[in-house]
């Protein structure tokens, strides 16, 4: 009889189709709080009016703003942001932005919980893998200061308490994990979403679809993750191509979304892949974005697992329509249609580049979690091979 668990995050609200200014002020009320920080991507606050009207809207509520955030989240950026927190004494911190913003928060909080002011502190509260394939990840205090998140992006950051965090010293991305760092409140408002680039959007949504995929796919997957799973990649194969045709069409980014939101009941619960191993990777060595690095891999890593997945698989396509059909054809296509990258060339990966990738790969958590065993660097090389 089969056996398992699943735990739930500490995450107390989804608020939805709300605008932001009114939900933050709403939720800070109900949660007491009234010195609020926000942290938000250099673009959003200096190239469109969000932010300033966002400001305006919650007037003295609001005692600063962090926007210095860079892909991939270098720890530098962390602790910048976490002494610029400490600094306004403030009580919530509002996140609005994709994955970038949302992981340097979770990180903040780690560094205010368990006071950490350096680079080199930062080394004892990563996750790390050990030699036997298990890995271990620090218990940190809980953070005394709380995160409100309105994604802008459908990577499913905020469906999760671990971030990754870029190391520049060695050009890795280590995952941190905190017992609180999940968002407090998520608000989901379609209409700040439309400052986000097209490419963004779409390939982050990618990413999401990613997670109900690698989901359905897990070694851990149950039925209330399948489930949802499935759902979550109807939504996307619907709602995706509607925002790319009518960017305005807020019916369409709030189900993506909602999409998000349902496939990231799987993300910590159920372990993933190559697709986000190998991507994890691709991220913290050559900097390429995790919505196109889904795009790239995703359809091989499927073709890899197929002999060990394949009636998992077939869930997939049947969230398609098509359950007769190739679930790694099916998803290949999709990403296609939407004008995504689709190869490791298109995104400035050389074959030079296979041994570094592939000999940090195999020591993925992800990787090592793969259904389909990827016991050595040729195995991985296969599949940055196919994907070229």
């Amino acid at each position: 009889m089969p056996s398992g668990s699943y735990d739930y995050i500490p995450q107390e609200r989804i608020v939805f189709g709300r605008p932001s200014a009114e939900a933050i002020a709403a939720e800070a009320a109900r949660l007491g709080k009234n010195r609020l920080f926000i942290v938000t991507a250099r673009s959003l606050n200096r190239k469109t009016p969000a932010i300033a009207d966002l400001r305006a809207a919650l007037g003295d509520l609001v005692v600063g703003l962090y926007d210095d955030c860079i892909a991939h989240t270098p720890r530098e950026t962390v602790l910048d942001c976490a002494d610029a927190v400490r600094a306004a004494n403030a009580d919530l911190i509002v996140t609005i932005g994709g994955g970038t913003a949302i992981d340097m928060v979770k990180t903040v909080q780690i560094c205010i919980a368990e006071d950490v002011r350096t680079i080199e502190g930062m080394d004892a509260w990563h996750t790390r893998v050990n030699p036997d394939g298990t890995y271990v990840t620090p218990k940190t205090k809980p953070s005394t200061v709380r995160q409100i998140i309105v994604p802008t992006t459908l990577s499913g950051a905020e469906f999760s308490t671990i971030a990754g965090v870029t190391d520049l010293r060695k050009h890795f991305k280590d995952g941190f994990v905190g017992t609180n760092s999940a968002g407090q409140v998520i608000i989901l408002d379609p209409a700040m979403t439309v400052h986000t680039p097209e490419w963004l959007w779409l390939s982050t949504g990618i990413r999401g679809f990613d997670h109900a995929v690698e989901g359905i796919c897990s070694i851990k997957a149950n039925p209330f993750i399948t489930g949802c799973c499935r759902q979550a990649i109807e939504m996307f194969r619907v709602n995706l191509p509607r925002t790319k045709a009518d960017p305005n069409d807020l019916e369409a980014r709030l189900a993506c979304q909602q999409a998000t939101w349902i496939a990231g009941h799987g993300i910590d619960r159920a372990p993933y892949g190559a697709s986000h191993g190998i991507g994890g990777v691709l991220g913290g060595m050559k900097e390429v974005p995790h919505g196109y690095t889904s795009c790239i891999l995703l359809p091989h890593v499927l073709r890899y697992n197929k002999p060990v997945t394949e009636e998992a698989q077939r869930y997939v396509a049947a969230a398609f329509g098509k359950p007769e059909e190739d679930a790694a054809d099916l998803v290949h296509d999709f990403i296609g249609s939407l004008g995504l990258p689709q190869t490791l060339r298109d995104v400035g990966v050389s074959r030079g580049d296979f041994d570094g990738i592939a000999s940090r790969s195999v020591a993925s958590m992800w990787v090592r979690t793969n259904p389909r065993p990827l016991p050595d660097v040729e195995s991985v090389k296969a599949i940055l091979e196919a994907a070229y």
